[in-house]
């Protein structure tokens, strides 16, 4: 019976009659739910087959019908944060036909891209920067006198809008003269459960349908009859506020910032959402209407299990069983080593604490968490509160390990400088994700962390060429009092099924030599180390004799080999998993040149532009990064000192 409820029922002609939202826009009300199930069968059916954000997009289904079928879009601008519930939005504005290309190599984003549509109005990976866009947009429609007037809508889940960037556009959105709209989709779920007091506070807010519906309509009456005009309508609403608040002895936070609220309302009621969005779209000054929605919607799996079900990979749509890789013999995750260690490290250190950002499971932390909760911190999607509150843990005697993607602790940057690496404390940033990470693209790829550490006074940085010497690097961080210590590491598994080996303390700025010669000398950092093996014994089958040195910190970085490389009459290759402008290449050049040594470098890594999604691969080879690239340099190299 369960199966059978689940199973999988063709779209109707409905959804393909829809090729923008203008189209959309021409239907009758009551034909929007058969829209929406339209949609629903249509995600179930590619997504099965290529994988991606499912449960969000199901979960907004009703949500983005409304939006597109009330406003004029693309004129009306949709703001969208983070963009894992946007896939319906892509089917209904131009890309169904595409649609099978999502996350492929050449093919439509797994996010908004405005460079893809027009509808997409903002760049949409990171989470919380939806209410500041759009409040932008807002604004910017006021100054140019847009006519007719144009409406923003900024779209912001319950995770998201706990993110420090969403209170301060909150806080400026009251302050700013604007007519911006802001959808509250409250799921009560990230991609792991929502924390935190702002979580427990929606689900508790109450703010009845009669209620708004008596308000707003008192509203328009009064207005009607010129006794109240926009002017005193912020008087009013303070007021109101107050006397609500007085009365029901509670204060709604939105309202205490003189945002006129509106809800919760059933989210996945199409017909209701289109009356209220229609009702509410005209006034003036900034609003909330706060929607309840349930992740997954629509799909049963998906709603038991909406985590699980959040990028489920490939599934049976009629049964909903996933699709399961071989675990025998198969190397781990870099993620679980690292989770499995941190546990292995906590049970011998009381002092061993770890923090994540909305991503225990996504980090494995939640290993520890399972044994430990009381020493594993989910902070939410803050990762700026993340890395200062590990400085005051360190501050105080902790040994705090942060654990958060490489592209997300950008985020995090002033916090790094200011609240941890001027005082010198000993918190190890684990940054997964690191480097090239695939399908997820631009907003993603962890590139960039080589570069903008490695400025940073006081801070060690590494990164591990394989499971063993992250384990070691872990270790290491935790020995002594190094003060901040960076580790990289990538997605996806390792190459050593034999990883679990004991720990052992490195020497700091030190590498390792993988291999002697003389023509070539290769330098590289991190997991890429393979790679460059590989090309190097290709390179030996043609009598090229080449040097491999793993340098495993590029800050300290270890002096001793440069000099050792510096001193060989031979060419200097860098290779790196990022952006190679200021990254190791950068960081060997400039020794080179500051020790007096006339030696040329040939770099390898990220170019200097934003590279798109893809199978990592397929990635490699567009950076010119890959085994084949690795290779061509290293004979390139060679016949550039004979010549």
């Amino acid at each position: 019976m369960e199966n059978e409820k689940n199973r999988h029922i063709a779209p109707s002609a409905l959804l393909n009659k829809i090729d923008s939202p203008s189209d959309l826009r021409k239907l009758p009300l009551e034909k929007l739910p058969e829209v929406c199930s339209d949609i629903r069968a249509f995600l179930i059916n590619s997504l099965s087959s290529n994988p991606g954000h499912f449960a969000s997009s199901m979960g907004a289904v009703e949500l983005t019908v409304a939006l597109h079928y009330v406003f004029n879009t693309p004129y009306d601008r949709i703001v969208w944060d983070v963009g894992h519930q946007a896939y319906g939005h892509k089917l209904l504005t131009g890309r169904r036909d595409k649609f099978d290309t999502n996350r492929k190599f050449g093919g439509l984003s797994g996010f908004p891209n405005p460079e893809e549509s027009e509808y997409d109005t903002f760049t949409a990976g990171h989470a919380s920067n939806s209410i500041s866009a759009a409040l932008g947009m807002a604004v910017a429609s006021q100054l140019q006198h847009d006519s007719p007037k144009r409406n923003v809508v900024a779209v912001i889940g319950d995770a998201s809008i706990s993110g420090g960037l969403a209170f301060e556009g909150l806080n400026n959105a009251t302050i700013t003269k604007n007519n911006l709209l802001i959808i509250l989709n409250d799921n009560d779920m990230s991609i792991d459960r929502n924390v935190g007091a702002l979580n427990s506070y929606l689900a508790h807010l109450t703010t009845t349908k009669a209620y708004n519906a008596f308000r707003f309509k008192v509203y328009r009456l009064l207005k009607k009859m010129h006794l109240v005009s926009e002017k005193q309508k912020d008087f009013i609403l303070r007021f109101n506020n107050s006397l609500k608040s007085l009365i029901g002895k509670q204060q709604n936070i939105f309202e205490g910032l003189n945002i006129r609220y509106f809800g919760p309302i059933d989210g996945h009621d199409v017909e209701r959402l289109v009356r209220v969005l229609n009702d509410i779209k005209d006034m003036e000054g900034p609003r909330l209407l706060h929607i309840r929605t349930k992740k997954g919607k629509g799909y049963t799996p998906a709603e038991k299990d909406p985590a699980s079900w959040h990028a489920p990979g490939k599934f049976d749509p009629s049964t909903g069983e996933r699709a399961t890789e071989p675990t025998e013999g198969v190397p781990a995750k870099y993620q679980d080593v690292f989770g499995e260690t941190l546990l292995e490290l906590a049970r011998v250190d009381d002092r061993v604490v770890g923090i994540t950002a909305a991503m225990p499971s996504g980090t494995s932390m939640s290993i520890m968490q399972a044994e430990m909760p009381g020493r594993v911190f989910d902070v939410g999607i803050s990762e700026g509160h993340a890395v200062t509150f590990a400085g005051g843990l360190a501050k105080d005697g902790m040994r705090p390990f942060c654990a958060i993607y490489s592209s997300f602790m950008q985020r995090a940057y002033d916090h790094v400088i200011h609240d941890v690496a001027i005082l010198k404390l000993p918190v190890t940033l684990c940054l997964d994700r690191a480097g090239i990470v695939g399908e997820d693209g631009v907003t993603h790829h962890g590139v960039f962390d080589l570069s903008y550490l490695r400025a940073i006074p006081n801070i060690i940085i590494s990164s591990p060429r394989d499971e063993v010497s992250l384990r070691n690097l872990m270790f290491t961080s935790l020995k002594g009092n190094h003060g901040p210590f960076a580790i990289r590491y990538p997605r996806g598994k390792g190459h050593n099924p034999m990883w679990k080996q004991p720990m052992k303390e490195l020497t700091i700025g030190k590498g390792e030599k993988l291999a002697d010669g003389d023509d070539v000398a290769v330098l590289t950092i991190g997991p890429m180390a393979s790679k460059a093996a590989a090309a190097i014994n290709r390179a030996a089958e043609e009598g090229i004799s080449v040097s491999h040195y793993d340098m495993i910190f590029l800050k300290p970085i270890d002096t001793e080999i440069l000099k050792e490389v510096a001193e060989k009459n031979c060419q200097i290759i860098t290779v790196e998993d990022g952006i190679k402008d200021g990254g190791l290449g950068s960081a060997v050049t400039e020794w080179l040149n500051d020790n007096g040594y006339d030696r040329k470098v040939t770099r390898i890594g990220v170019p200097d532009k934003f590279v798109p999604h893809g199978k990592v691969p397929e990635l490699m080879k567009l950076c010119g990064m890959d085994e084949d690239a690795i290779y061509e340099a290293i004979v390139n190299a060679r016949k550039s000192s004979r010549s």
